[in-house]
C-alpha cells in the first residue's frame, strides 16, 4: 500500500522552536530478501575484481553496504540465521536455538521447521511435515500481512525447507523448497492442499535433468582463480566416483553414485535454477504489480552445501560465486523489467559465515583444532559416575550445549536443585581440562546475564532460550569445531569468521554509500519494516540501520 506519510509536529511557542514538518516517502511495491547461505562478508573483497557490472557490484555501487555487519549470538547456524533476519531478535526470543535441537520434554532431537501436523504437498512422499510454528516471534514478512489485512502477497523459496518457511513467516501464502528425490519445488500442508499450476508447470520443464546433463568446469581459465588454493588439496571431500576433488565435474557420471537430482544441491547451477523458479515467481504471482507492497524471500542454500565439502579457499566456491553473480545480475534485470527499477527494495545477507579448515590451519601453524562431542560425553560420563554412581546424567551433547538428565536428580527440591547446580559445575570444570574447550556457562549464569551484555558471554546470552536450550553451553576456542573429518568445513561458533557477513540493501529508499560502523544482522527487520512503514516484528532487537537513509 502505497502512501505518503506527513506527521506534524507542533511545540509550544515559549519553547522557541518552529513547527517542523517530517515526510516518509511511498512504500516500495515490493521488498525482496536474498540471503546466501555461508557467505563471508571478505567474499566480497577476494572476489570483486572477478564480479560482472550487473551482480554484487551493482548492488555495492549503486545501494549501500553495512562493512561491519555481524551475528550477535551463537550459535551460528542456518536456522537461526533466518529467523534472526527476518525476526530481527536473536534465539533467546525466537526460539529456533539450531537447526535440529534436543527437546526436552519428548527426550528426542527436533528439526527447527518440523510439524508433525503437516502433510507434504507436490510429490507423494518427500519433506512436507514443516511449518514455522517453532518460531515464537513475528517477522517482518508477517508484519506485513497483517499491516495490510493480509493483502500483500509473501512468498519464501529456497533449496533449503528452513530457507524458505522461517523467512516467509507465519501468515505467507507460500513457501517452496526443493525435493532431492524428484527434482521438483515442494510444498507443505499449512499453505495449500495442491501446488498451484504455474509451479506444476515449472517442475514439468525438469530443468534438474537439463542443469545435471552437463560438465562443471570453471568459468574462467582455472589458472585465473588466484584468489583461492590449489585445485588439489587434502582438505577437500571428494564426491563419490572421483579420485581427486578437481575440476572438471562429469556430472551425468557423477549423478548415479551422488543422489541422482540430489546432486543438483551440491553445484552452483542450483542456485541457476533456484533464480529461474524466482523469477517464475515473480511473474506467475504478479508481485510488485499493484499498490500494496510484496516481499520475496529468497535463499540460496548450495553455496553452504559446497562451502562445507571443500573449505572457504577451494577455487569450487569462487567458481559457484563468480556464477552466482551472474544470478544476481538476472534476477535484478528481471526486477527491473517486471517490477521497474526504483520501485523495488532489496537487501542480501548471509544466515552466518563459515570457518577456514582446522586441518590446513594446524598444516600452517595456526591455532585450531577438532573437538569430538562423543568422545566428550563418554568421558563426562565416566567422570561423573565417580561421584554419582549409577546415575545416567547426561542426556544429550548437541550444538555445544549439555542437556542434564533431569530424571535424574528426583528428590526434595532443595536436595535435586543442589545436586543439579553441583552437577552442572562438575561438568563445566571437566569440560575445561578438555584440550580446545575455551569456556564455559551454566543456565543460572546464562539466565542472571544481560541480554545486553558485549563479548562472547553476551552472544552466548543472546542465543539461549531457558526452555528450549541445554543446562551448560560451552564455547571452543578460535579454529576449533566438532568434526570426526579432517576435510571440509563448518560454522557455529560466536568469532569474526562465522559472524561478520554481507549487509547490503539496495533501490527504493536507500541512499548510496558504505558504513563502517557495527551493526547486528537483528537490525534487518526493523530497517526493512521502516522503509515499509509497519511495526517492527514482536520480539524485534534491533534497531533501523540509520545510515542507510536519504538524507
Amino acid at each position: 500500500m502505497r502512501r505518503v506519510f506527513i506527521i506534524i509536529l507542533t511545540l509550544a511557542a515559549s519553547t522557541g522552536i518552529k513547527a517542523q514538518t517530517l515526510k516518509v516517502g511511498e512504500q516500495p511495491k515490493l521488498v525482496v530478501g536474498i540471503v546466501v547461505d555461508q557467505m563471508r562478508q571478505e567474499y566480497l573483497y577476494r572476489f570483486y575484481n572477478k564480479f560482472g557490472n550487473d551482480g554484487f557490484r551493482r548492488l555495492i555501487g549503486d545501494g549501500f553496504m553495512v562493512r561491519n555487519a555481524h551475528y550477535n549470538y551463537m550459535p551460528t547456524y542456518t536456522g537461526p540465521g533466518h529467523a534472526s533476519i527476518y525476526s530481527g531478535t536473536t534465539p533467546a526470543i525466537h526460539g529456533i536455538i539450531g537447526n535440529d535441537f534436543y527437546n526436552k520434554k519428548s527426550g528426542k532431537t527436533v528439526n527447527c521447521v518440523e510439524d508433525s501436523l503437516q502433510t507434504v504437498v507436490g510429490v507423494a512422499s518427500g519433506n512436507g511435515d514443516v511449518s514455522p510454528w517453532r518460531m515464537l516471534s513475528s517477522t517482518v514478512t508477517d508484519e506485513l500481512k497483517l499491516f495490510t489485512q493480509k493483502r500483500a502477497k509473501v512468498i519464501g523459496i529456497s533449496f533449503k525447507d528452513r530457507g524458505a518457511v522461517l523467512p516467509a513467516g507465519h501468515l505467507a501464502d507460500a513457501a517452496y523448497w526443493y525435493d532431492s528425490n524428484s527434482g521438483r519445488f515442494i510444498t507443505s500442508s499449512y499453505y495449500m492442499s495442491k501446488l498451484p499450476d504455474w509451479v506444476e508447470k515449472f517442475n514439468g520443464l525438469n530443468l534438474p535433468e537439463k542443469y545435471l546433463a552437463q560438465e562443471w568446469k570453471t568459468l574462467l581459465p582455472i589458472e585465473q582463480y588466484t584468489e583461492s588454493g590449489p585445485d588439489d588439496t587434502p582438505y577437500e571431500k571428494k564426491y563419490a566416483g572421483k579420485t581427486k576433488p578437481t575440476f572438471p565435474y562429469n556430472l551425468p557420471e557423477l549423478r548415479k553414485q551422488n543422489g541422482n537430482a540430489d546432486l543438483l544441491y551440491m553445484t552452483p547451477f542450483a542456485n541457476d535454477f533456484l533464480t529461474e523458479f524466482a523469477k517464475t515467481t515473480l511473474v506467475s504471482e504478479k508481485m510488485g504489480k499493484d499498490d500494496i507492497s510484496d516481499f520475496l524471500c529468497i535463499s540460496y542454500s548450495t553455496t553452504d552445501a559446497i562451502g562445507h565439502a571443500v573449505g572457504p579457499n577451494a577455487i569450487e566456491i569462487e567458481d559457484t560465486y563468480l556464477r552466482l553473480d551472474r544470478a544476481i545480475a538476472d534476477l535484478l534485470k528481471t526486477l527491473d523489467k517486471e517490477v521497474g527499477a526504483g520501485n523495488y527494495t532489496l537487501f542480501l545477507t548471509a544466515d552466518h559465515g563459515v570457518a577456514d579448515v582446522p586441518q590446513y590451519l594446524k598444516d600452517n601453524k595456526m591455532p585450531a583444532g577438532y573437538f569430538n562431542d562423543n568422545y566428550a560425553e563418554a568421558k563426562l560420563n565416566e567422570f561423573l559416575a565417580n561421584y554419582f554412581p549409577g546415575k545416567k546424567l547426561i542426556a544429550n551433547v548437541s550444538n555445544d550445549q549439555i542437556f542434564l538428565n533431569h530424571e535424574a536428580f528426583q528428590g526434595s527440591p532443595k536436595s535435586s536443585g543442589l545436586d543439579m547446580f553441583i552437577v552442572a559445575e562438575l561438568v563445566g570444570k571437566y569440560l575445561m581440562s578438555l584440550d580446545g574447550v575455551a569456556n564455559y556457562y551454566t543456565e543460572g549464569v546464562l539466565r542472571q546475564g544481560n541480554y545486553n551484555d558485549e563479548g562472547i558471554k553476551g552472544r552466548v546470552i543472546r542465543g539461549y532460550n531457558p526452555k528450549r536450550s541445554g543446562d551448560i553451553v560451552f564455547v571452543l576456542e578460535p579454529g576449533w569445531f566438532g568434526s570426526g573429518s579432517i576435510q571440509g568445513t563448518t560454522h557455529g561458533s560466536p568469532y569474526t569468521y562465522d559472524t561478520n557477513v554481507p549487509m547490503l540493501f539496495y533501490g527504493k529508499g536507500i541512499r548510496k554509500g558504505f558504513s563502517v560502523e557495527y551493526h547486528p544482522i537483528t537490525d534487518i527487520a526493523p530497517t526493512i519494516s521502516t522503509i515499509l512503514n509497519i511495526k517492527f516484528p514482536s520480539g524485534c532487537t534491533g534497531e533501523p540501520v540509520a545510515e542507510v537513509f536519504p538524507e
